[in-house]
């Protein structure tokens, strides 16, 4: 299925070899990772200047020098007296832009933490992650540590915005809410997946209220524990997120078809 949500970019200039002063940078936040203070030190006592390699910075209109990719390098620098480093630099991006080129260059390796990523993706203001925020917020809640008015699986939860839309989502999130209450476990990742799913695939068929009726009428801890042994097949075998939240909409499927006839139920 193709992405709904692609990143993109205004043509502008880059430059490359740009030898640059490490005081003269800055940091933007809320277009950057958060510092691992525990790797920059590890990285700064085993450090071989001659493989720092390029960082990316971004020189935005008013002449300000941000840094898009090499944090910790940078830090690293900071911590050795290091003046200058090499960058490739790219001129009149604004604070959204950046925090869509720290995206692209850091989606097939290094990447931020899955909460970094939603932080700098509501920053670059990509769809994909204010849908996905706008549809937390209509149900009071936020991206964090999972809890009771929070939402931990941030993977999950973009995926079910990307797959099916902010309204799935939303519906998702108050299917689980009606079926299990606030709670950390209403949140798992692996249930609202199978219920985004559900959603997603059968939406204008169910009746919301019913659907969470039918699920609630075992808690969520009880759902997580059968599902997860169900998927690794009792035990015998591996699973990934992707084989639970496929068992998940399967056991959806089973209850909500549970004593229709035949003709009324849904083909999984």
């Amino acid at each position: 299925m193709p992405k709904r949500y692609p990143y993109g970019l205004p043509e502008h200039q880059v430059k490359h070899g740009v030898e640059v002063r490490v005081d003269q940078l800055r940091i933007d936040e809320k277009a950057q990772r958060s510092l691992n203070e525990k790797r920059a030190i590890g990285i700064a006592n085993n450090l071989v200047r001659e493989a720092l390699g390029t960082i990316v910075v971004s020189e935005r209109e008013n002449g300000e020098r941000y840094i898009v990719d090499g944090f910790h390098r940078w830090h690293v620098c900071k911590l050795r007296d290091i003046p200058t480093m090499v960058a490739e630099v790219h001129y009149g991006l604004n604070q959204q832009e950046e925090a869509i080129l720290f995206l692209i260059k850091n989606r097939e390796s290094s990447k931020p933490s899955p909460l970094d990523e939603y932080k700098i993706g509501l920053t670059a203001g990509l769809p994909l992650f204010v849908d996905t925020e706008s549809a937390l917020l209509r149900r009071n809640l936020s991206m964090g540590s999972t809890g009771v008015n929070q939402v931990g699986a941030v993977a999950g939860v973009l995926r079910i915005t990307d797959l099916y839309g902010p309204e799935t989502l939303e519906r998702t999130l108050a299917v689980a809410e009606g079926a299990w209450g606030r709670t950390k476990e209403t949140w798992d990742g692996m249930l609202l997946g199978g219920l985004g799913m559900f959603l997603g695939k059968h939406g204008d068929d169910v009746n919301d209220k019913n659907l969470a009726e039918r699920v609630g009428k075992k808690p969520a801890f009880r759902w997580r524990a059968d599902i997860t042994t169900l998927a690794s097949a009792g035990g015998t075998q591996h699973s990934g997120t992707g084989s639970r939240i496929s068992t998940c909409y399967q056991r959806i499927v089973a209850e909500w078809d549970k004593g229709r006839p035949q003709k009324n139920r849904i083909a999984a």
